[in-house]
């Protein structure tokens, strides 16, 4: 049976190798100016790590985003999910599968939407670090 001290080592080992990831991602809420519906957000994204942006809204409303990879990347490997309020990575638009530009995607809840970018592929496995610009609007 392992001693008191061994159990303490490696519990904080595994703490140590866990915090990296934990703090790898990252989120900010999005404030459009007054009298907008709208707002471009710059960033950047490295390796599989990824960026919520969180945006209140109503049930019914139309959410539009669209993400434009920075001029280094080209069209890389970068995308973006819509995640509803609750959702445990289940999005309502899936950025890999229907396109860098979502217009017109009808909100079925109120609540805090997640706006997730994100990279894939030999990108995300490499620790490559590729530049956005989001617009995120919402009617």
């Amino acid at each position: 049976m392992p001693d008191l001290r061994s159990l303490i080592v490696a519990a904080g080992l595994c703490l140590a190798l866990a915090a990296p990831m934990a703090e790898a991602q990252s989120h900010s809420r999005v404030k459009f100016e007054p009298g907008n519906d709208n707002a471009a957000i710059n960033g950047a994204i490295v390796g599989d790590a990824y960026v919520d942006y969180l945006l209140g809204a109503k049930a019914g409303q139309t959410m539009a985003v669209s993400l434009i990879p920075g001029a280094s990347n080209g069209h890389g490997t970068i995308y973006f999910n819509i995640m509803p309020p609750g959702s445990t990575g289940e999005a309502i638009y899936n950025g890999s599968v229907d396109g860098l530009d979502a217009t017109g995607v009808k909100l079925p809840k109120s609540g805090d939407y997640r706006i997730r970018v994100y990279q894939m592929g030999d990108d995300a496995d490499k620790g490559k670090t590729t530049s956005f610009m989001v617009s995120i609007g919402i009617n």
